[in-house]
This record gives C-alpha cells, structure tokens and sequence, in this order.
C-alpha cells in the first residue's frame, strides 16, 4: 500500500510504495541543519516506488560527510525538506520519516536499524540498543 506525505503548508505531496530499504537515525552535521535537532529520523526508499503527486519542490546539493554529493528535495514556500538523494543511497530517495501523514510510520515503518555518524551523536542522546552504529 502506498504511503503519501508531504510539506508542512502542503503545496508538495509525495507518495512511496513498496519496502523501506533502510531505516536510520542520521547524526551527521547536514541533519542537524536541515532537521533543527540533535539527529534526524530517515527511511531510504525504492525510487521505482517514489513519486511526487504534486508542487515542485526546490533543491541544494552539497558534499556531505561522505564525500560525495547530497542533494535535499524542499519546499521553497514552507522550507521542509521532504527528502535527499545521492550516491549514498544508491539514487534512492532518503525521506525525512516525519513528511509521512500516518503518525504511526514512526512505529510500523520507520524504526531505525542503523544510527549513522554516531561519533556525532549528542552526548543527552543515549544509543539505541540492538541498533547497529556506522
């Protein structure tokens, strides 16, 4: 069943179908930026699955902490960035968990199996058990 989401006021909305690829908790400096937190929650899902329904979004590409090239999908009236892409993920869209409307995707389909750049982790911000750290 596909799962639709979008921007803050709602001018992008966006849909995914098919099996989360990887779920994560993302401690790298960018997610601080964009998320205005100590880490950002992210599902990396298949492209053949993604699609915008609607709006056009903005974007900016940077190098990331990887060293390759990132670049976040936003809305350029709101400023929610609904998603990244890039090498990192093989090309396939890395949606920011919250842009998802169902408030349970946190607990049915966004649970982190990975914490990435835990070295940056907040020391308030204690590891998750059983979560594997990169």
């Amino acid at each position: 069943m596909a799962k639709e989401g979008g921007c803050l006021c709602g001018k992008i909305r966006i849909s995914t179908e098919g099996e989360p690829i990887n779920k994560m908790l993302c401690h790298c400096l960018d997610c601080h930026k964009i998320s205005g937190s100590a880490f950002s929650s992210n599902v990396i899902v298949p492209a053949a699955g993604f699609k915008v329904l609607s709006g056009t979004p903005k974007t900016y590409s940077v190098v990331g902490d990887s060293g390759h090239e990132i670049t976040s999908h936003f809305c350029g009236d709101c400023g929610s960035t609904l998603w990244r892409i890039g090498k990192i993920s093989d090309f396939n869209p890395i949606l920011k968990a919250g842009v998802i409307d169902d408030p349970d995707f946190f607990n049915k389909d966004a649970k982190p199996i990975i914490e990435l750049y835990s070295h940056r982790r907040v020391d308030w911000v204690k590891e998750i058990p059983g979560v594997t750290q990169t």
